[in-house]
């Protein structure tokens, strides 16, 4: 009995250990000494209970100042979103019936899922995440909510597609194997002429073929790092600065440059595990100083 209780005391001490910091390798953790990590409860989630936590994410399309339903002809549908075993579950499908919304029409149908509070710059973002296998997207992302002429920022922390085909535009053939980031000053009536800084490695295996951990640390309105299964990847400089509060994004969508088959491709035809798409965990980390030291 006494040596079962010391073996629960270390496994105990060792989970506390793997959560008081982001998922870094031995070595990689960029943060300067005097300072430590501290997690955001507000935009950090386990997925362990029975259901998608209101409290901390919209999964309504429409709502609270968003408004985008998806882009044509995939519809995002909060009944695609589930949380399941430990895992927010995102799953795909072809509609059963087309459906025709404001002028446009929809085939397909995902979804989308926005945290309730907006994250910060000096802020460390980070989600585990499992790819669907179809032509649809899967991504991990933060975007400004833009009023009053203010400037409209995207960061993409993670954005690929389960798979490719002879349809899809040249430049992404290898857009379901691969990093993928971009900060975006979008094209409002205040800007005109928007612009796009990116980079990108290859993954050494297709996204879908397992669970990735996807990071970046939004180091300053100036600066961006970013970082795969707890190894740094690239810097990303914006052409503008990044000094605005943004909200997180988990969007599983079409795209007419990977367009779905006549047929409904993979989306038809996957099963439920290559439909869905998996979040493991989502964590989010500030800056704070290390009175230890």
């Amino acid at each position: 009995m006494k040596r079962f209780f010391v073996l629960l005391v270390l496994v105990v001490v060792n989970v506390s250990y793997v959560l008081a910091q982001p998922y870094f390798l031995e070595g990689k953790d960029p943060l300067e000494k005097g300072k430590k990590w501290q997690k955001v409860e507000a935009l950090s989630d386990e997925f362990e209970g029975k259901k998608v936590d209101l409290e901390k994410w919209q999964i309504e399309p429409e709502g609270n100042g968003w408004m985008w339903i998806g882009r044509p002809p995939g519809l995002f549908e909060s009944k695609n979103v589930s949380v399941k075993k430990g895992k927010l579950k995102v799953e795909v499908s072809k509609l059963k019936k087309e459906q025709h919304i404001n002028g446009r029409d929809f085939k397909y149908t995902g979804a989308i899922v926005r945290s309730i509070e907006p994250g910060q710059p000096g802020w460390y973002y980070e989600a585990r995440m499992k790819a669907n296998a179809t032509e649809m997207s899967s991504t991990f992302w933060l975007m400004t909510n833009n009023k009053d002429c203010q400037k409209k920022l995207e960061l993409d922390i993670q954005e690929c597609v389960g798979v490719t085909s002879d349809l899809t535009h040249k430049w992404a053939k290898n857009w379901d194997q691969i990093y993928h980031s971009n900060a975006i000053h979008r094209k409002t009536n205040c800007n005109p002429e928007p612009t796009q800084m990116q980079a990108s490695v290859k993954t050494e295996v297709a996204n879908h073929e397992r669970y990735f951990v996807y990071g970046a640390w939004w180091k300053s309105p100036e600066e961006i790092l970013f970082y795969l299964d707890g190894e740094y990847q690239y810097t990303i400089k914006p052409s503008t600065p990044f000094d605005m509060p943004a909200w997180i994004q988990m969007a599983i969508e079409t795209y007419d440059w990977n367009p779905v088959p006549e047929d409904g491709g993979m989306v038809a035809s996957g099963n439920k595990a290559e439909r869905t798409t998996s979040y493991d965990w989502v964590r989010v980390w500030e800056v704070v100083d290390d009175i230890a030291q």
